[in-house]
């Protein structure tokens, strides 16, 4: 029987995207309040256009940091690398209509008599891991970030300055028998400085695929499409308006795997649309880090008000090595999966979300400082133990 082959692409949006502009801002804004007050409730949306930000949403927190919102979302932009004609960290106009939490959505979500505050929302969240790349991720997204994470870094240096803030990639692998084997299609569109040619720009990018990809995954010159469209000098968001939360499957797997449909930027770790779906990737990527299963995709469902999940899937997709349902009882005891549970267990309230908002929310490395805890496998061994299924696989 011959193998089943197949393409599947992924898209990323660099940090400069408009709509990342507006992600940025919103985590930076809830880091402010984050690190004056951990117990900080923030829900921050940005909009971004032609040299202007406009900034909304609802939070209780200190007003020293409401009063720091404009310089805060100057500070974002200027890191991004925006001081152009049209938007610019210094001259764009920045509107503030942040406003105190509803008490309505408060008294549902506060803390109650047992020490358990209810979900901030009703809703959906997926988690998924699967063994196409060394961080359990999906190949395609996972190499699209990585090209536009490179090119960013040497824009920021000063290595590459021909390069704009605002780029974006797509990536199309072949698959054999569900693992990726190769490269079909490689497509970046990124702003450059104005006295480039798009042949110039070309040869600029392909030293970045190269190194994105490994060894031996070559890509035909004619599978690599460079600006089709040609001149890209006018972008962010003076070439096309931002919006927060607007780019969710670039945040998460890529289409790879289902979405509940919440965005993550700007939300404090109570509102289960960012919370769940990070400890849903956490299981996920145990599951497989255990040898339990190559894929494990896991739902969870909550109810505005109440704490505990009304509802936990978990399916592995034809790949697993365990009985399905002891593997969802067995993760339930192992993360109390409240809102305040999760928190706890991954440490959630710190300032650590500005670094979330470009190049994917999951396969990033967990970092001292408490940063993308729920991409740790610290549950694996006992996993492995539990079900008795030796690790060798990973």
């Amino acid at each position: 029987m011959s193998k089943r082959t197949w393409l599947f692409t992924s898209e990323s949006v660099s940090e400069g995207h408009p709509d990342k502009v507006c992600d940025r801002i919103s985590d930076a804004v809830l880091d402010a309040y984050l690190r004056e007050a951990p117990d900080a409730r923030v829900a921050c949306e940005a909009l971004s256009t032609t040299n202007h930000v406009s900034i909304a949403g609802e939070v209780r927190g200190p007003d020293s940091v409401t009063k720091r919102v404009e310089e805060i979302a100057r500070e974002a932009v200027k890191d991004i690398g925006y001081d152009q004609e049209g938007f610019s960290w210094k001259t764009m106009e920045v509107i503030n209509r942040l406003h105190s939490q509803s008490a309505d959505i408060a008294q549902g979500v506060d803390e109650g008599d047992k020490g358990e505050e209810g979900a901030g929302d009703q809703g959906i969240m997926f988690g998924y891991a699967c063994r196409e790349t060394d961080e359990l991720m999906p190949a395609p997204i996972q190499f699209s970030h990585r090209i536009l994470r490179l090119m960013a870094e040497d824009r920021k240096s000063g290595k590459q300055p021909g390069f704009g803030p605002d780029s974006k990639s797509q990536v199309t692998l072949k698959y054999e028998d569900g693992q990726p084997v190769g490269l079909d299609t490689v497509v970046v569109s990124t702003q450059h400085a104005e006295n480039l040619t798009q042949d110039e720009v070309r040869e600029m990018v392909k030293p970045y695929i190269k190194a994105a990809f490994p060894d031996g995954w070559d890509l035909p010159d004619d599978r690599l499409l460079v600006n089709p469209t040609g001149r890209f000098v006018i972008g962010g968001p003076d070439g096309d308006a931002g919006l927060t939360g607007r780019k969710i499957i670039v945040d998460t797997y890529g289409g790879a795997a289902p979405h509940g449909g919440g965005a993550f930027s700007g939300k404090d770790p109570t509102k289960v649309d960012r919370s769940a779906a990070y400890v849903a990737r956490y299981l996920a990527k145990n599951v497989v880090a255990a040898n339990l299963a190559d894929k494990c995709q896991i739902q969870l469902a909550y109810a505005i008000g109440v704490p505990e999940p009304v509802a936990l899937y978990v399916e592995t997709l034809g790949t697993g090595r365990v009985d399905t349902d002891k593997l969802a009882k067995t993760l339930r005891e192992m993360v109390r999966l409240t809102p305040r549970g999760i928190r706890e267990h991954l440490d959630l309230l710190k300032p650590i979300y500005a670094r979330t908002a470009a190049y994917g929310h999951f396969g990033r490395e967990a970092t001292e400082d408490g940063g993308f805890s729920w991409e740790r496998t610290d549950l694996a061994a006992e996993l492995a133990s539990t079900f008795g299924v030796s690790r060798a696989a990973e």
